[in-house]
């Protein structure tokens, strides 16, 4: 039993360190180890770069509706509540 216990100790002891996720991945990447990965290997754009894009154009398409719906009160109601001028049906 002292024999098989020892044996298990010189083990772990003396076992070469695994080597971690991260470690395997920077050295079967190389050069591209902590670069973002892009969309299509042949468009320069990265995941976050589109994230950022699809955010700011979303952003945008609300504000333009919103700039919409106040053109559209403003010349249904508001123009000729104050007879600016008349919508002709």
């Amino acid at each position: 039993m002292q024999l098989y216990l020892n044996l298990i100790n010189f083990e772990l002891k003396f076992e070469l360190p695994i080597m971690g996720e991260a470690k395997r991945r920077k050295t079967t990447l190389g050069e591209k180890y902590g670069q973002e990965a892009r969309i299509l290997p042949w468009v320069p754009i990265t995941k976050s770069q589109s994230e950022q894009f699809m955010k700011w154009t979303t952003r945008g398409t609300w504000f333009c509706i919103g700039v919409m719906v106040v053109a559209w009160i403003t010349i249904r109601f508001i123009g000729p509540a104050f007879g600016w001028w008349q919508v002709v049906y």
